[in-house]
């Protein structure tokens, strides 16, 4: 895996985060950090070494972004580093700096995709072994069908440390918000972080879904007609919007669930 990046990385700054950013910042930084500490409860993580992040709110393009050595269940609103899209660290009060991969991943949508707020992306068992399958993505399950149409891919061009990759990714992803990435993980983008995760929660659980169906003997798998495809394509179009209720109550329930144990998310 790659070093702590060698970015620009100024002193960090003193005093409460909080103080010193937009309340607009505030609730973006709150919502990221809880969306990594569900992420920890599902068992999401690869140890310290994918990331999640969010546009921070204004015109600067800067974005938020976990800090390199952390753990999931450690990061909160207060320690996320703000980042620029030429790499240059703002504000990292923890002083560990990021993960350069990360940044190229991030950076590389945040600037092309204006639309996209947030970008969550895992190194998940079955979602590495989904995208090591030539067929990616089957439509065999409820949860995969509703990703029909709507999953980019881009090939493994090992860890992700050159510059130069951003251009395919962002070519590969084009104007989709879904990505698998070949021989890697799983990325989601969305509206707002409570988009970016739900899209991601639907995708897991395919992956999982379609691990589990293939390792089920010599079962033959069932797919569905295309009439049927075409239908739940349809039916799924509301979860593309990031405004549609249905992201908001499943987010709603995330945070309900989160708080009965873990609160320190939001310090």
């Amino acid at each position: 895996m790659s070093n702590v990046s060698a970015l620009n990385l100024p002193a960090h700054q003193d005093g409460n985060v909080r103080d010193r950013v937009s309340p607009e910042e505030w609730e973006v930084r709150v919502k990221l950090a809880a969306a990594y500490r569900v992420a920890a409860q599902k068992r999401w993580t690869d140890h310290i070494y994918t990331h999640f992040s969010a546009r921070v709110p204004g015109p600067d393009e800067h974005f938020l972004i976990n800090a390199f050595g952390l753990l999931f269940d450690e990061i909160t609103a207060s320690n996320l580093v703000k980042v620029d899209i030429d790499g240059t660290i703002v504000d990292d009060p923890t002083g560990l700096g990021i993960n350069h991969a990360g940044y190229v991943i991030h950076s590389a949508i945040h600037a092309a995709r204006p639309d996209l707020q947030a970008v969550l992306h895992t190194h998940t068992r079955d979602g590495i072994a989904v995208s090591a399958q030539k067929d990616g993505l089957l439509p065999i399950s409820q949860h995969s069908l509703g990703f029909s149409g709507r999953v980019a891919y881009h090939g493994y061009e090992g860890v992700a440390l050159d510059l130069d990759e951003r251009e395919r990714l962002v070519a590969d992803l084009g104007d989709k918000s879904v990505m698998i990435l070949r021989n890697h993980g799983l990325l989601t983008a969305g509206v707002s972080v409570e988009h970016a995760f739900h899209q991601l929660h639907f995708l897991e659980y395919a992956c999982n879904i379609q691990i589990a169906a293939q390792t089920a003997g010599n079962a033959e798998l069932i797919f569905p007609p295309a009439e049927v495809v075409a239908k739940v394509e349809q039916q799924a179009k509301a979860f593309k919007d990031g405004n549609s209720p249905g992201v908001a109550r499943h987010w709603n329930a995330l945070i309900r669930q989160l708080e009965r144990t873990d609160t320190e998310y939001k310090l």
